[in-house]
């Protein structure tokens, strides 16, 4: 893209990385870059972003195309549910629900799209479809919406909590209950963008689990129903009783313990998703298994406490 224009009256007098920033509709710092890398120009006149637009001159613009490089796809991941209106897909570690600032990798919705699936425009820009989202940590079902009759009735489901949505994990240390309640309302912590903590001035958030098999004082695995969606929210609650996920370096696990067992991430899975069709209103149950690392670190959990002569208790 190429061309000359002259400078507007309006704009005589200004910056001329003020000036760039009004004339091309862009931030004041890409007008900088776009002047420093010599992309826009004043002809025959040297000029800085600081020096002043005169009258009379002419702007050469130059902008050198953007090659962007295509989205990573993640061919393995599997869809385990799909009609018309939905599609469920066991999403693997490593792929983020959505593209974002600074993520890089696979997403779900690039990836569907990919494949030729139709999804919905309802939503926001790159993020159409999506009612409810995984961390790129955390693997298991997740649905997206292909028509625009299914997101307007899975968004009201899921913001009025009537999706059961059913999660296995693996949290470290012995739970003194065989079920309970973590209500406890999530925020964003201040040590870090990234990070989310327990605090009176976050949203209310319910969690609710049960003992799926113990493995003596090293570790529980529990069965876990959300009643609210808030980010982070199982690896949250259980660091916050003491028990933070096996894997979760992020929220406080035993580095050790992760590498006996082999996993580099939270031992975290979106287990089974229940909901009623949003065209039948059918109640629909969609299920999963565990992938290759979470089953293998199980499986050493187990050897381990076989080794010591221990019965899991389940």
């Amino acid at each position: 893209m190429s061309r000359v224009v002259p400078a507007p009256d309006a704009l005589v007098g200004a910056r001329f990385d003020v000036a760039v920033s009004k004339m091309l509709g862009v931030s004041r710092s890409k007008a900088a870059t776009l002047i420093d890398t010599g992309q826009v120009r004043v002809l025959d006149r040297e000029i800085t972003k600081s020096t002043t637009l005169q009258a009379g001159e002419v702007v050469e613009i130059d902008l050198v195309e953007e090659r962007k490089e295509p989205e990573p796809i993640a061919n393995d991941m599997a869809i385990v549910y799909e009609d018309n209106d939905v599609v469920v897909v066991d999403k693997p570690v490593g792929v983020a629900a959505h593209a974002s600032v600074g993520w890089t990798g696979p997403t779900v919705l690039g990836s569907l799209l990919d494949r030729g699936v139709h999804i919905t425009a309802y939503g926001a820009a790159g993020r159409q479809g999506i009612v409810s989202r995984l961390d790129v940590g955390t693997s298991g079902l997740m649905l997206v919406c292909k028509s625009d009759l299914a997101y307007v009735e899975m968004r009201r489901q899921f913001a009025e909590h009537e999706v059961v949505k059913t999660y296995h994990a693996l949290v470290q240390g012995n739970l003194k209950e065989d079920r309970a309640t973590i209500e406890a309302p999530i925020g964003r912590a201040k040590v870090s963008d990234f990070r989310f903590c327990v605090t009176p001035a976050g949203k209310p958030a319910i969690t609710h689990w049960d003992v799926m098999e113990r493995f003596g004082s090293e570790a529980t695995l529990v069965k876990v129903n959300l009643e609210t969606g808030r980010t982070h929210q199982i690896r949250v609650h259980f660091s916050s009783i003491g028990h933070p996920l096996v894997g979760d370096h992020m929220y406080g696990a035993n580095p050790v313990l992760a590498e006996d067992l082999n996993i580099e991430r939270q031992w975290l899975h979106a287990m089974q998703l229940e909901f009623r069709h949003p065209r039948t209103h059918v109640w629909t149950t969609v299920t999963s298994s565990y992938p290759a690392d979470l089953a293998h670190a199980l499986d050493a959990m187990r050897a381990r406490h076989a080794d010591n002569g221990e019965a899991p208790a389940r």
